[in-house]
């Protein structure tokens, strides 16, 4: 594995983090000055929030140093940052389509963005308070540290606290912001499993032979991680087998056991969820379909995975039960909601049938492997920080989605409607050179037929008059002649001077002149 992609050569005089952090807020606070002399409320707050953020930083480590003659540049991070750039373009574009105001929307996606960093490392921090000593270890991200439903429940407060300062629906923005959720899935569990973190259990020694390739970790060289004298999981072995054969051939092979390569098993979910939910988007029926949709998905997904995951920096909450009894359970609460609640989205009726048929099938499978040959046998467990989140999240919203399945039913337009105040609601894109080009033409040509269809009448009826006077001049014994009556329908060039016509429109557009008074004598 490579926990470090690379490292950048810096000059080896020791630099002070301060002098930097400090570089940091002037620049913050020119930001913020420029951006309120522009009358940019937002661009003020953000400039001044950074600026006091980086201060507090220098004041935390105004005794470090910083000596390293290489910057390391770690593989989780580069995962991380690659994610919030598939992620940016991913939402934003999304939003676009949707009628959401870009703008609000991008600045939406940044405190999102913020808020999900802060909420993973405080999910980790209340799960592991043990090894932060100092208040300075809340900032050592450098060994990892982060919860991914933690970082769920951040950005979602995060994104509901500012849409609800701009008042704006916060349903439409999570459908469109779940789908980078799901491409961050895919894109930081690599980075995961290039540092080696969140690793699986043992793999059996029947296990196909690529699967114990990519399940094995190895014994990092010294200084390659501060702090570290190997991957997570030969770590966690080394502990458990030191003294045993099974330590000793973890020193002779220098890497870890097969273990289950749970990372890359969670980009895969990542990958299914971003293909399932675009896909869903052609079928929506309301707003928050989408979220909903991904907080079960990935909240069952979740759950199955967290029952091979050995790394012990989870925590554990909930009763203490028999594993063969506290599995099947959470599986049948999983089933029940999916039975009552996400179903309702399948069309077709025999497939909706069957599928909720196979929801009751994972708790039966799990109690006839987990069930122990005696009573004695059986294994106490707690369910895990994830697995207790992901359990209550996913029956909560499959209340919300058939209770919004309703409704939509209902009112389909209100169920679809964004809700957009006025003041961010879409504004009409002015026309390129091309689009006024073919506007004009197309009002040059409604005029025509507008003249057409007037001068035609007005054509006819100056011929029928013109042919009540010839009658009434004829002398009772003339033969009568037939008089051609023009066709409207011949083009009025061929029919008329062009003077004439002018003129019938003219007295046809007119109102009627009242008839002129006789003068007084």
């Amino acid at each position: 594995m490579f926990p470090i992609l690379f490292r950048i050569p810096l000059p080896k005089t020791p630099i002070q983090y301060w002098w930097a952090l400090a570089a940091v807020v002037a620049i913050a606070l020119v930001y913020g000055l420029a951006a309120q002399r522009k009358a940019n409320r937002e661009g003020a707050l953000w400039g001044f929030g950074v600026a006091v953020a980086a201060g507090i930083a220098a004041y935390v480590f105004r005794d470090k140093t910083f000596a390293a003659a290489q910057l390391p540049i770690y593989s989780y991070g580069v995962m991380l940052g690659l994610s919030l750039i598939v992620g940016w373009y991913l939402t934003l574009g999304l939003a676009e389509r949707e009628g959401l105001p870009k703008e609000v929307m991008a600045n939406c996606y940044v405190v999102t963005a913020l808020a999900a960093l802060a909420g993973s490392r405080v999910l980790y921090i209340v799960t592991n308070l043990d090894e932060f000593q100092t208040f300075a270890d809340v900032f050592a991200m450098r060994r990892g540290g982060l919860v991914a439903y933690g970082g769920f429940i951040g950005g979602f407060l995060g994104s509901w606290g500012y849409l609800a300062s701009q008042r704006l629906r916060l349903m439409p923005w999570a459908d469109v912001a779940v789908p980078s959720l799901a491409s961050g899935l895919l894109i930081t569990r690599i980075g995961c499993y290039l540092f080696g973190c969140d690793f699986g259990k043992r793999l059996s020694d029947t296990a196909p032979a690529f699967l114990q390739k990519l399940g094995t970790f190895p014994h990092w060289t010294t200084g390659t991680l501060d702090g570290g004298e190997g991957a997570p999981a030969y770590v966690r072995h080394l502990e458990q087998f030191r003294g045993t054969d099974l330590g000793a051939r973890l020193i002779r092979d220098n890497h870890s056991l097969a273990v289950h390569p749970t990372q890359i098993y969670e980009s895969l979910v990542g990958a299914g969820l971003l293909v399932l939910l675009l896909a869903q988007r052609r079928h929506q029926k309301f707003r928050g379909q989408i979220f909903f949709l991904f907080v079960f998905g990935y909240g069952f997904a979740r759950f199955l995975l967290e029952t091979i995951r050995d790394d012990v920096e989870r925590g554990s909450y909930g009763p203490v039960m028999s594993e063969h009894v506290l599995v099947p359970l959470a599986l049948l609460v999983f089933g029940l909601a999916f039975i009552f609640g996400i179903a309702l989205g399948i069309e077709d009726p025999r497939m909706r049938t069957v599928a909720r048929v196979l929801a009751l099938v994972p708790p039966v499978i799990a109690y006839a492997m987990l069930k122990p040959a005696s009573f004695g046998g059986s294994v106490a467990m707690q369910l895990s920080t994830s697995q207790l989140i992901a359990l209550t999240t996913a029956a909560l919203v499959s209340l919300y989605y058939a209770r919004m399945w309703q409704e939509a039913a209902l009112r389909p337009q209100v169920a679809m409607s964004l809700g957009l105040p006025a003041e961010h609601a879409p504004t009409r894109k002015p026309p390129s050179v091309k689009e006024r080009e073919a506007e004009e033409e197309d009002e040059d040509g409604e005029r025509g037929d507008v003249r057409t269809e007037v001068a035609a009448p007005v054509g006819k009826r100056k011929a029928r008059e013109s042919q009540e006077k010839t009658e009434e001049t004829r002398t009772p014994g003339e033969k009568t002649e037939e008089m051609r009556i023009p066709d409207p329908t011949e083009p009025i060039a061929v029919r008329e001077p062009t003077e004439k016509l002018i003129e019938g429109l003219r007295e046809a557009t007119e109102p009627m002149k009242a008839p002129p008074k006789a003068e007084e004598t």
